[in-house]
């Protein structure tokens, strides 16, 4: 480029001319870095790209970062990762410290409140900032798609991403927000709807497909002069796969936009590899959102603060967020609090909505911020009621029809395994333990699989009795709420959103009187009602489900259903984990594993078990991954406590966590796992694994050799 040329690209962007803003001329120019420590965001390229899945690291210790020579960086700016050649059009910025960046790059570091290097940390004297622009010149893009490092995969999603296209004197608003504002109002408004929302030509049925109900009575048939007290049914349900048709001309899309708070914990626990591997996995999440999704981040460690506004997921959009994600650093202590009362706040106040919404919170400690204290400062926290943090219509149990689950990811073994299900489970969403820093893609990739293929919202399912003498003695429902008419001849469970061929078993239990005038007994009635989440449309079956059993003189020996029983061993496997947590809690260990291991024994005699079934297999491999994690208290502490409850909240919800160090949608330990998941992890893995590698078949379930266990 010319001295005309440079001194034009210097007024356009309203500078004077000093020492530090350079052009540089040849290769040999660009200053060599300093020997002074690598930033977060450096250290992302440097990141190995290969996990070894058959040895998994317990502990955060495991990851190394491969070393390179300053040599790697001469030529690279420390903050995007782009080449700093001449000739690209980017603007040199050559600090004090004789580090160099590309200007745009550390200006907006310098509006992200950033006052020192990103490399050394050495504190600035003269800090470079840019005037308001409103001439972009010529059309530039921010990021251009130059040759990003071989080993970044992280960073591919720019460099897939086209140019972003100006159009000349259009004025650029800045995707940063300095100072917060005291309302979070200022959301992008979505897309103007180019779904199937007025139906003249598509019908509810076929817009997310047909939801399907399947029962199992306990046994076929019960003898005239027979009483049968707790008598089972099972209620199956199926979530449909969208089959939505395509609008001729619109790249439509198939899925209902969804809004996502990502609440990510930047303190100083998390700095290295932990950090770059959370900066990886979010940048993955980024990579898969659609333009009619909306995505806001909230970085926390001793305060929180929110990254940007909830912004459309367009080019523009993705370019700008990962932007933002990689100038994250750790520092400061855990202040979960102020982050999940900011991540709710994000949600409450946005002026627009999209029908799904999320939240997914990671920690990998303990809060050091008490939720309130007397003397009006910080103290460490030693009880903190999570649940009053989230707006009363965020609880699941609340008669809103507008919920947003908290999904939260407990990282390492140091997290608050307890606070971390305690909001969860208040919200409706799910706790994972992620045991290991390499899994932490993948267990985002298994959750977004799930939120981005939502296809039934406010599903409530309507149970009716028949016959005039029946009541409903139970609905084994889990967490779901499930509501009686004071009769006992209706029940009602709501289930609310449920992912594609996502499925649901509820247990309904009853009492079958004598009758000896019918050869037929109707017992039960279900309906299902839910709402289409991109329609908007109430979808009501034309008809309901009846559940009748036959009632012969005599019968031989019942046929339990298979159905029934292995649902049964879901339930008591349940009931024993929670059984061996409250022994655990209080200190005894010996009869935790008792209950357990009793579980097991019962388990094994069950005709499910005997038959081979593949969920009974599952429980009998995590009861006894459970009593290992049981075997001392320092196994228990760290790592045990946090898998049962991962485990509680997928039984509870039916629906699948990240468990330990293993996510192969192949092991046992994911019986709820949804196809839309399993794709996604896939796809986690195959960006993560260098393509020339195959593979793994199966990841071990344990992440430590078998225990003694106490005696």
């Amino acid at each position: 480029m010319g001295g005309s040329k440079w001194r034009k690209v210097k007024l356009a962007l309203g500078l004077k001319l000093n020492t530090c803003l350079h052009e540089p001329r040849t290769i040999e120019d660009a200053p060599p870095l300093s020997a002074g420590r690598l930033s977060d965001a450096a250290s992302l390229s440097s990141l190995p790209l290969r996990r070894n899945p058959t040895t998994p690291t317990p502990s955060s210790s495991g990851l190394r970062l491969s070393k390179h020579s300053s040599k790697s960086f001469e030529r690279t700016c420390a903050i995007c990762l782009t080449s700093m050649k001449p000739g690209h059009g980017h603007a040199i910025f050559t600090a004090e410290c004789s580090h160099s960046f590309h200007f745009h790059c550390i200006t907006t570091n310098v509006k992200h409140g950033k006052r020192s290097c990103p490399v050394c940390r050495a504190k600035w004297k003269e800090i470079p900032l840019q005037s308001p622009v409103t001439d972009k010149p010529r059309g530039k893009p921010l990021l251009n798609n130059l040759s990003w490092p071989r080993d970044d995969t992280w960073l591919t999603v720019i460099r897939q991403l086209p140019p972003s296209r100006l159009v000349a004197n259009q004025h650029v608003s800045s995707f940063f927000h300095p100072v917060e504002p005291r309302v979070f109002d200022d959301d992008e408004r979505q897309l103007p709807d180019v779904t199937l929302s007025s139906g003249n030509d598509v019908t509810d049925d076929h817009s997310v497909g047909v939801m399907e109900v399947k029962t199992y009575p306990e046994v076929s048939a019960v003898p005239k002069s027979t009483f049968h007290n707790n008598f089972a049914v099972l209620i199956h349900l199926k979530a449909p796969i969208t089959t939505r048709p395509q609008l001729s001309g619109i790249n439509q899309t198939s899925r209902a936009p969804v809004d996502l708070v990502s609440v990510l914990d930047v303190s100083g626990s998390m700095a290295g590899s932990k950090l770059a591997l959370l900066k990886r996995a979010v940048g993955f999440v980024i990579q898969n959102l659609g333009p009619s999704d909306r995505l806001s981040v909230i970085a926390f460690s001793s305060t929180a603060r929110r990254l940007f506004a909830l912004r459309r997921m367009t080019n523009n959009g993705k370019r700008e967020a990962l932007q933002a994600v990689n100038s994250l650093r750790s520092n400061g202590g855990t202040n979960i609090v102020e982050a999940l009362k900011k991540g709710a706040k994000v949600m409450t106040d946005r002026k627009w909505k999209n029908p799904v919404c999320s939240i997914i919170l990671l920690s990998d400690g303990q809060d050091t911020y008490a939720l309130s204290s007397p003397s009006g400062t910080n103290t460490p926290n030693t009880s903190t009621d999570y649940q009053s943090l989230l707006p009363n219509f965020m609880h699941h149990d609340s008669a809103s029809d507008f919920h947003i689950p908290v999904h939260t990811f407990g990282f390492g073994v140091d997290h608050d395994s307890v606070s971390m299900h305690s909001i969860s489970e208040t919200s409706g969403g799910t706790f994972s333990f992620i045991e290991t820093e390499s899994s932490i893609q993948d267990a985002f990739a298994q959750c977004i699989g799930g939120i981005l293929s939502v296809v039934v919202q406010g599903l409530r399912v309507e149970i009716e009795c028949i016959d005039p003498v029946l009541q409903l003695i139970s609905i084994k429902s889990g967490n779901y709420r499930t509501i009686y008419t004071s009769d006992r001849r209706n029940g009602t469970i709501e289930v609310g959103d449920l992912y594609a061929e996502e499925e649901r078993d509820f247990l309904v239990t009853t009492d079958i009187p004598i009758d000896g005038s019918s050869d037929e007994t109707s017992l039960l009635k279900v309906r299902c009602i839910y709402k289409d989440p991109v329609s908007t449309h109430l979808v009501t079956p034309n008809s309901a489900t009846d559940v009748k059993i036959q009632r012969p003189v005599l019968t031989g020996q019942g046929v339990v259903s298979l159905e029934v029983d292995k649902q049964w061993n879901r339930l008591r496997s349940a009931e024993a984990m929670e059984e061996a947590r409250v022994a655990a809690e209080r200190g005894d260990l010996a009869a935790a594993v008792s209950a357990l291991e009793n579980c097991r024994k019962r388990l094994s005699e069950t005709i499910s078990a005997r038959a081979g079934d593949s969920l009974c297999l599952a429980l009998d491999a995590e009861l006894q991954e459970m009593q290992e994690r049981m075997a001392n208290r320092r196994v228990y502490e760290t790592t045990g406590r946090a898998y049962v409850l991962s485990g509680l909240s997928s039984h509870s919800w039916q629906r699948a966590t990240a468990r330990g160090d293993s996510m192969d949608s192949t092991g046992l330990l994911h019986a709820y796992q949804t196809p839309s998941m399993v794709d996604m992890v896939n796809r986690s893995q195959t960006m993560v694994f260098e393509s020339s590698s195959p593979r793994p078949s199966i990841r071990p379930s344990r992440s430590f050799p078998a225990q003694p266990r106490p005696r």
